[in-house]
């Protein structure tokens, strides 16, 4: 099986969108560019909300990701449960196509006999560790987020320790939403790691508006600009490789 790379929005919100585009259309949109949206809901104790709830699982659903309701002290352990469930879920979802490609017939992992089953989970498992990875990730930085982003730059910090570990690379490229003009800021483009988190989320302000479907659009086109300059790279590598 040919490995590629695991692409993935990670939506850190604690509420409603009420700007723009519908963040479920949007999330629907990423799926169809091979881009998984996973969405953690950051919750006040004591506090459900209904339509926040409901929004953050329509998101992931659309997105073909995994979404998770948390109070902001679990937020750490969940970031990184989440984006390692969605990885497997996804990796699995490809394992699935190539079993129904060779056998010719619909056949998912769960129907295999047991022996061969446990075989291609361990397939899954090597490529969880081994396929590249990146993970775009969307800050809802509204006026109600304040107190949680201290939380929030740890729980990625932490992500990015827990991820070291793996054999393929990882890339991270972090949005805020809204931002200090627009209504998305790249705070950090492309990079390996996510050490000057502790600089930059201390110099960030909050405001009012929650614009989660104009940020996943953004996110969507940030990815597709990666994906053109590689593929201007490489052909510059060929052109090269052919003199």
């Amino acid at each position: 099986m040919r490995k590629g790379t695991l692409k993935q929005i990670l939506l850190l919100t604690d509420g409603c969108s009420n700007h723009g585009e519908d963040p479920i259309a949007m999330a629907a949109l990423a799926k169809e560019h091979g881009i998984t949206v996973n969405v953690i809901g950051i919750l006040e104790e004591n506090v459900i909300d209904q339509d926040a709830i409901q929004e953050i699982e329509g998101i992931a659903e659309a997105g073909g990701g995994v979404s998770q309701v948390v109070y902001a002290h679990q937020l750490s352990q969940t970031v990184q449960m989440v984006t390692r469930k969605a990885m497997t879920q996804t990796l699995q979802g490809v394992v699935n196509r190539e079993l129904k490609h060779i056998l010719g017939k619909s056949t998912s992992i769960e129907e295999l006999p047991p022996e061969q089953r446990g075989e291609v989970m361990e397939v899954v498992e090597e490529l969880g560790e081994t396929v590249n990875l990146e993970i775009l990730i969307l800050v809802d930085t509204s006026a109600s987020m304040g107190p949680k982003l201290p939380t929030v730059k740890e729980a990625l910090f932490d992500l990015s320790i827990s991820l070291n570990s793996r054999i393929g690379n990882n890339q991270y490229s972090l949005f805020i939403f809204p931002g200090k003009r627009s209504e998305t800021e790249i705070l950090l483009d492309w990079t390996p790691k996510l050490d000057s988190l502790s600089t930059i989320f201390p110099k960030l302000t909050t405001e009012g508006l929650t614009p989660t479907g104009p940020a996943i659009k953004g996110a969507i086109q940030h990815f597709k600009q990666k994906r053109s300059l590689r593929g201007m790279l490489d052909d510059e590598y060929l052109d090269e490789q052919s003199m």
